[in-house]
């Protein structure tokens, strides 16, 4: 444990999260010995394949219920890591057939001197994982489900990587290829899938000395956003989704830990875009330096490519963060590039006291399955369907 805390920034606060880990290590291994000492490892080892069969034949019939086809979508993936105003373009041409259903992004760009890389098994966790919640969100998560899918990205692109790639962001990317199988799968099922979230993890970092206690410390935090409107009402309001899996943080855990004060923490207002069903509300949070000296730093996507609607709905507000020096003046965080590195740093700032930092995320996309719009092959500007799908009726 000494030789990973030693590579740890904060080891007297990982300590413990380390201690739980191997504790609940132990406890799982001792329960484990105990089911094969009651039922032996043959009738214990059979009663698992037995689950995993069950999975997959969920999941085959519930693949069996998309109509066959070819479905092929488009995205763009925006970032602070990225020079200028450059953003990515992500592809995904999916194929359906009977009850089997591959997924395949070759087209996506190379690997690249940024840390948006993802490797190999996190782009399979997350392909498993969009399809599950759109299939069978009910399905046990287990390697059962994954038996009907196949997924192709070549070797060295940004969604299966080589070493020494970065991947220290790859959760940013993770989330727009939630957002391609969703918009690939909008023409087969429309009835279930949402227009685009917020499609980031969002998230905003101090660290530095405590002046309070003369101790190091840095606080990292994810902000949730909107949540896509779908098929019969308005999306969730200031909600956190897909791989993000976090929590909100409340503003008095926050300013008791921290040097930091919370002057604001709030749903923003009309953050969508016009729809039948509204895409939900983002959120703005305003996070004040209180003393002390601090660097601080914003993650985030959907800052110049807005999530986008369904059926003619419209695209849900951007993402933004801005500092406020105590004059008054407004600023954007500058941008920090070492070309010279795989390892990109984004949007540093050095924060005296009293400086802020307004973060805002995104309000997501809408939905309008109105009669014209319903009878669209796909969102605008986004997907080419390559085969023909009776749509669902429009009595929404």
């Amino acid at each position: 444990m000494e030789f990973v805390l030693l590579n740890c920034q904060l080891p007297n606060e990982r300590v413990g999260d380390l201690r739980a880990q191997l504790a609940a290590n132990r406890l799982g291994i001792r329960r484990m010995q105990d089911l094969f000492a009651r039922h032996g490892v043959e009738p214990f080892s059979a009663a698992m394949e037995d689950l995993l069969n069950y999975t997959e034949r969920r999941m085959r019939a519930g693949i069996g219920q998309i109509p066959d086809g070819t479905y092929v979508f488009e995205d763009y993936l925006d970032s602070g890591y990225l020079d200028g105003n450059d953003a990515l373009r992500l592809a995904i041409r999916m194929k359906k057939q009977q009850e089997g259903i591959t997924l395949d992004f070759t087209g996506c760009p190379p690997q690249g001197p940024h840390p948006l890389n993802i490797n190999w098994t996190a782009t399979l966790a997350t392909c498993y994982y969009a399809l599950k919640t759109l299939i069978d969100p009910e399905l046990p998560p287990n390697a059962g489900l994954s038996r009907p899918i196949r997924v192709i990205a070549p070797k060295g692109s940004i969604l299966n990587c080589r070493e020494p790639a970065a991947v220290d962001a790859r959760t940013q990317t993770a989330q727009r290829v939630v957002d391609l199988i969703y918009g690939a799968l909008a023409a087969a099922i429309p009835d279930r899938v949402t227009a685009a979230r917020n499609g980031a993890n969002s998230s905003l970092s101090f660290f530095g000395i405590d002046p309070r206690n003369g101790r190091r410390f840095q606080y990292a935090e994810s902000i949730g956003g909107g949540f896509g409107a779908r098929a019969r009402r308005d999306g969730l309001d200031g909600v956190q989704m897909h791989v993000t899996n976090t929590e909100n943080l409340p503003i008095e855990a926050l300013e008791n830990t921290y040097p930091l004060l919370a002057r604001r923490y709030e749903l923003v207002t009309d953050s969508g875009g016009p729809g039948t069903y509204r895409g939900g509300m983002g959120i703005a949070r305003h996070i004040e330096v209180m003393d002390g000296q601090l660097v601080g730093w914003p993650r985030m996507t959907r800052a110049a490519v807005a999530p986008w609607g369904l059926f003619g709905g419209k695209p849900g507000g951007p993402g933004r963060v801005d500092v406020l020096p105590a004059d008054g003046s407004v600023e954007p965080p500058p941008r920090i590039v070492d070309r010279t590195s795989y390892r990109r740093k984004s949007t540093a700032v050095v924060l005296p006291p009293l400086t802020r930092t307004p973060t805002r995320s995104f309000g997501l996309g809408r939905y309008w399955p109105d009669s014209t719009a319903a009878s669209a092959a796909a969102p605008p500007g986004s997907a080419t369907i390559l085969t023909t799908v009776q749509r669902a009726s429009c009595a929404f």
